[in-house]
């Protein structure tokens, strides 16, 4: 099973001129997944946490557009805190990793790139749960 350590910050591609940057992300090239859903999250305040859930299937991009954020992975054993803050790099979130969002800076928007369409059933929203699945008795 997949733990945090597989879980990774990906460099994206970035060209810069005077007119300003640009970055990119490709399936199969910079995400080992088919893109299925995107979507974003804005109007996020400092103090709100986000995410607080684990997938069963689903791997996922998540790409600071703008401003900054902290990602803590949780693979029931070990913890580890990401800090994003540039739009060319995502973190890979692989499936049975719970992650919580958290300390967004002011106008942070949050991309997301993930690999199925929106399925309730993929979802552990209960930490216990969780660990059960991750470490069946």
């Amino acid at each position: 099973m997949m733990d945090v350590d597989t879980c990774a910050v990906v460099a994206l591609p970035k060209f810069t001129d005077a007119r300003g940057s640009l970055s990119f992300v490709e399936a199969g090239v910079h995400v080992p997944f088919a893109i299925e859903r995107v979507y974003y999250l804005y109007d996020l305040s400092k103090d709100a946490g986000r995410g607080a859930h684990a997938h069963k299937d689903l791997h996922q991009l998540m790409i600071p557009l703008a401003g900054s954020f902290d990602i803590v992975l949780d693979d029931g054993a070990q913890k580890r805190r990401i800090h994003l803050a540039s739009p060319s790099e995502g973190l890979y979130i692989c499936p049975m990793i719970w992650r919580d969002l958290e300390n967004f800076e002011p106008n942070s928007v949050c991309l997301v790139l993930a690999s199925r369409k929106y399925d309730e059933a993929d979802y552990f929203r209960d930490y216990d749960a969780f660990l059960k699945a991750r470490n069946p008795a």
